[in-house]
């Protein structure tokens, strides 16, 4: 889950002031007033009583100040929403909800925001008791999404029952905003693939930065005096270095079937493939956290290897947003390697026919 604390440095605060159009609702105790109000008015008309008359201007002045003081409530208000830098799907993350009050001697008091999220209702929301002039309140609430991909936000709707929670007065504001949540990662036994096996580094016979010797070359302006050959430079009369080679880090190929098998639709299928991302996910992580190089193919494409940390989340957003392709017309696999790893349906026929598999499903 990620942290309260964390949240995206590229999250755009909202700044929006609210005026007319509002949108007005009855609360259940409104409804009763108003029934009550209009009552009492029809009695008043009816009978010329001078009290049912100061009765009905007490009751129709609560509904007046209730509009003004709501109006003011909701004026001069700033929304700030913070997205978590990173979220996995089906896990529970945090999203902050800062209201800021720009009125410089009036307070907002029972301000209620709710977030919006485009093609689905969140019913998430963030409960301001008071927010003093010129002052500022965060909320946080928990957000759950069940499946990788990206989640618009289209922004908020504001209300307030202050002062008699006869009418709940709000407003919808669009502000769009982009949150990428990442595949599930799941428990894995990954397996050691033959290029992965050894506990150092190989060589490559090539000139490099590594500790096997590759030969010798004369000596060049920069080059490190340790790594002079003195004796040969002696015989040979001129001064000559070693040369080392290059060596090769330990690099893991992950084959990913992302097309749907043939003649196998449905809600199962589906859950199946998600399940595949998520396993090439996990095997992603783990493998460039022991410091192996991690490439991963897919239909059509294959990502070059990745080995740091901010790599890694690059090729775990670009999982998140790759799509599942119908079975007919699907491209097929780039050259791969001998010990590549094959991740698919346990339908999938365009899995690589050597090395280890994981089938879903």
């Amino acid at each position: 889950m990620a942290s309260a604390a964390s949240v995206s440095a590229q999250s755009a605060p909202v700044r929006r002031f609210w005026r007319m159009p509002r949108k007005l609702k009855f609360t259940r105790e409104g409804k009763y007033f108003v029934g009550v109000t209009l009552g009492v008015g029809f009695a008043a008309i009816n009978t010329a009583n001078n009290l049912l008359y100061l009765v009905l201007g007490l009751q129709l002045s609560l509904i007046i100040v209730s509009g003004i003081l709501s109006e003011l409530t909701l004026r001069h208000l700033e929304i700030i929403r913070r997205l978590p830098t990173r979220a996995e799907a089906g896990r529970t993350f945090l999203v902050e909800i800062s209201l800021v009050n720009r009125k410089k001697h009036s307070p907002s008091y029972s301000v209620e925001v709710e977030d919006l999220l485009a093609g689905r209702a969140t019913e998430k929301r963030c409960y301001f008791l008071k927010v003093g002039a010129s002052g500022s309140q965060t909320a946080a609430y928990r957000c759950t999404l069940p499946l990788r991909g990206s989640y618009r936000f289209r922004g908020f709707r504001v209300c307030t029952r202050f002062p008699f929670g006869l009418f709940e007065k709000s407003r919808e504001v669009d502000f769009p905003d982009e949150l990428v949540v990442l595949p599930r990662l799941v428990p894995v036994r990954p397996p050691v693939p033959g290029q992965a096996q050894s506990l150092g580094d190989d060589s490559v016979p090539r000139p490099g930065l590594g500790s096997e010797f590759y030969g010798l070359r004369a000596f060049r302006p920069g080059d490190d005096s340790r790594d002079i050959h003195w004796k040969t430079s002696a015989r040979k009369g001129e001064l000559l270095v070693r040369e080392r080679e290059a060596d090769r880090g330990r690099e893991v190929v992950l084959a990913l079937d992302n097309a749907l098998p043939p003649g196998e639709p449905g809600p199962r299928t589906d859950a199946a493939m998600e399940e595949a991302v998520s396993i090439a996910a996990s095997l992603a992580t783990d493998y460039t956290r022991r410091g192996m190089g991690v490439s991963i193919a897919v239909r059509g494409e294959a990502r070059p290897a990745v080995q740091s940390e901010r790599a890694l989340q690059a090729l775990l957003r670009w999982l998140a947003l790759l799509p599942i392709l119908p079975a007919e017309g699907a491209p097929g696999f780039p050259p791969l390697p001998r010990d590549t790893i094959g991740i698919g349906h346990r339908r999938s026929i365009g899995l690589p026919a050597v090395g280890h598999a994981f089938r879903c499903g």
